[in-house]
């Protein structure tokens, strides 16, 4: 379907452009959204005439999304969530849930997330404030305000887990040694009994 851009579409053009896309892609999203115009005598006539006003009005829509995105751009936001123990996610962190952290006039289809987060740690992630302004927000996923801090200063809470986890198993594993080792030398001291041998149970007669 041939259809005249209103704004500018990622990988399909810029404003006036009179490109082919797909009937759905059309019909869902593009026509009802009011990004484009079918191509007809008509329309190609009106856009023509309204150009100016529409240009104008991309320019002014385009330098205020430019003096929000300076606020935002580069902000971090925490997001506590339950995990296992290797970081993923029981569930996770959807473009509806970043556009309601972010907040103010960010909507789910300006947050472009290919697939949900699901595993903690810094994720970055693009918003499109307007079709020629972008920027990048740090979505800082965690367990707790703790680890969301530690996450922040740069430490791979995961890791330190395991490490400590680690720890902890060669440490209970001394401990056992060490007992061990001490009930052998009370044994060899005397001091240690070994438990009676059972006598051999006798044969039930029929």
């Amino acid at each position: 379907m041939e259809i005249i851009l209103l704004e500018r579409i990622e990988k399909l053009g810029g404003m006036g452009d009179v490109v082919n896309v797909k009937p759905g892609f059309a019909r869902n999203f593009l026509l009802p959204q009011e990004k484009a115009l079918r191509a007809t005598k008509a329309n190609l006539a009106r856009f023509e005439a309204e150009r100016e006003y529409l240009e104008a009005r991309n320019a002014e829509a385009r330098e205020q999304a430019a003096e929000n995105g300076g606020d935002l751009d580069g902000k971090t936001f925490n997001v506590i969530r339950k995990a296992g123990e290797t970081g993923i996610l029981y569930g996770s962190v959807s473009s509806r849930d970043v556009a309601e952290l972010v907040g103010g006039d960010v909507k789910r289809n300006m947050v472009v997330l290919e697939q949900p987060i699901k595993n903690l740690g810094l994720h970055t992630v693009k918003i499109k404030l307007h079709p020629e302004v972008s920027v990048s927000v740090i979505v800082n996923v965690a367990r707790t305000e703790d680890e969301a801090e530690r996450q922040l200063a740069g430490e791979d809470v995961i890791k330190t887990q395991m490490d400590s986890d680690r720890a902890d198993a060669v440490e209970a594993s001394a401990e056992r040694a060490e007992i061990a080792a001490e009930m052998f030398e009370e044994g060899a001291d005397g001091d240690f009994v070994a438990p009676e041998s059972t006598p051999d149970a006798e044969p039930v007669s029929e």
